[in-house]
Formats: C-alpha cells, sequence, structure tokens
C-alpha cells in the first residue's frame, strides 16, 4: 500500500496563533515541535497498517527559507519519504505513478469560517474564497480534487472540529476524522494534549487504512474544471494578468480553466 500525506501546521492541537506557524516569529520553534509530533503519529499509524511506501509533504507556508520546509529533520519518524520545499499541491508524481490513498494531517478550515482556527484560504489576506468546478473549497478541498483527478480518496483528515466537518461534507462521512482541538473562534480553542492528540491520529490513520471498505470515493470532478478565486483586494489579481491559462475577470475575480482539477490548478499556481 501507497500512502502520500498532505500536511498542514495550523491544525495541529495547540496551535492558535500566527506566530506559532510564522517562521522567526517568538512561537515557532514550538509551533514546529508540535507539527513534527503530530506527522510522526500518523506515519506510525500508516507503518502499522501495513503502508510499504509513506510520502510526505510539508506544505505548510511558514514564510522565507521554512516556507514548505517546517519540520524538525532530526525528530522525524523513520519509515516514510519527506518531501520539503516544492510548490503547494503541486507534488503529484506518487499520484502519478499509482497511489492508494491521501492523508491530510493538520489540515485547517477554509477562509471565512466560525470558529475555525487560523481558518483561511492559501493566503490569509489575499483570498476572501475559492471554487473549484463550482464548490467553494478551502485548501483541503484543492488537494481533495488533485488526488481525485488520480483516482486517489482522501482517507483521513486531522485539525480542528470545523475542519472535520469540511472534509467530510465535501468528500463523504467515510474519511476518518481526529479533531484534535475545538475552535472558540478564530485565535482559540480546546486543546487535547499534544500526546493525547498524537495517540487519536496514529489510531485514526491505523484505522482508517485498515477498513478499506470504508473509504469515501475519490473527489473526481467532471472536466472542463474551472478554478475560482475571490481576492480581498484589486490590486491582490495583478500578478495574474498575462499569467498564460489564467482569465483575470474583473479587479477581484482571477480563475482557470483545464480538462481536470489538477490541470485547472497547476494553470493558476504556475510561477
Amino acid at each position: 500500500m501507497r500512502v502520500q500525506m498532505w500536511c498542514d501546521m495550523e491544525g495541529v492541537a495547540g496551535i492558535t496563533k500566527w506566530d506559532q506557524v510564522s517562521s522567526g516569529s517568538s512561537q515557532y520553534e514550538e509551533g514546529r515541535l508540535l507539527y513534527t509530533q503530530e506527522i510522526n503519529a500518523a506515519v506510525r499509524g500508516a507503518k502499522r497498517a501495513g503502508a510499504k511506501e509513506i510520502i510526505v509533504v510539508d506544505g505548510h507556508g511558514a514564510g522565507g527559507n521554512y516556507t514548505f520546509n517546517s519540520w524538525r529533520k532530526d525528530l522525524l519518524e523513520p519509515g516514510a519519504e519527506y518531501v520539503t520545499g516544492y510548490r503547494w499541491g503541486c507534488y503529484v508524481e506518487a499520484l502519478r505513478e499509482g497511489c492508494d490513498a491521501m492523508l491530510l494531517p493538520g489540515a485547517h478550515a477554509m477562509a471565512g469560517t466560525p470558529d475555525g482556527v487560523l481558518s483561511h484560504t492559501m493566503s490569509s489576506e489575499a483570498w476572501l474564497s475559492a471554487k473549484m468546478g463550482g464548490v467553494l473549497v478551502g485548501e483541503s478541498g484543492i488537494i481533495a480534487a488533485i488526488a481525485g483527478t488520480f483516482g486517489v480518496p482522501v482517507v483521513f483528515v486531522s485539525g480542528d472540529t470545523q475542519t472535520c466537518r469540511e472534509v467530510a461534507e465535501l468528500v463523504g462521512g467515510g474519511v476518518a476524522q481526529a479533531a484534535v482541538k475545538h475552535g472558540l473562534g478564530r485565535f482559540a480553542a480546546r486543546n487535547m494534549a499534544p500526546q493525547d492528540a498524537c495517540k487519536l491520529i496514529e489510531d485514526r490513520v491505523h484505522e482508517a487504512l485498515t477498513n478499506r471498505e470504508r473509504w469515501p470515493a475519490p473527489w473526481k470532478l467532471q472536466g472542463p474544471v474551472e478554478f475560482r478565486v475571490e481576492m480581498n483586494s484589486p490590486e491582490q489579481s495583478v500578478p495574474f494578468l498575462g499569467h498564460e491559462g489564467v482569465t483575470v475577470e474583473s479587479p477581484r475575480v482571477v480563475s482557470s480553466r483545464g480538462n481536470t482539477a489538477w490541470e485547472a490548478w497547476d494553470l493558476f499556481w504556475r510561477k
């Protein structure tokens, strides 16, 4: 069994402030440690379930040289391969080659979600909302659509309760959920202790991967697929002007269109 994990930081238990997820900030090292511990727990669960190949992608944009590079490498769980520094949402090699399942540890809720801890979609300042194939999505939804292009289902998510609900509503109730905190607003939460959160994640990953009959179907959108973003202010669409495959529909709306969700995203996010 080959599995891929798309990982983020804001959904980790104990993390409620931007300082904990932003490189150079006072609490970032604490956040890195908490993040690494939860990813290790997910890897342990996958190994217990018999996964022979585990590809783990850091999808957290911490800023500077820590963007997609936030783990404590010296503490990472053995028995997996770790992808760092890669363009967001675009590491699809394992999906192309044939992958059984996608897992989303450390996920967070989409922009505008009530009681979603540090809720945002891609940019906490620039994006008001995003739609894939006409469906409102956050970052988890974008990854689910990309994975679905290659016939790969999302089978596990961890994060706050709102995030787990968001993913289950999108891909189906069979997705295994590890709600490690409950949002009390955007910058506050009732958190599990880190050890308890890690145990829950490990157990739920193991449960997910050993109960294949419960897996949701891949979220595969029929083409052509439009990816559409509403920006917060007009100047935020300017970098997309002249971007091949991308249309600036209005000063605050930018879109791309492809035969698949992956193609639409790749066009939109190509630098």
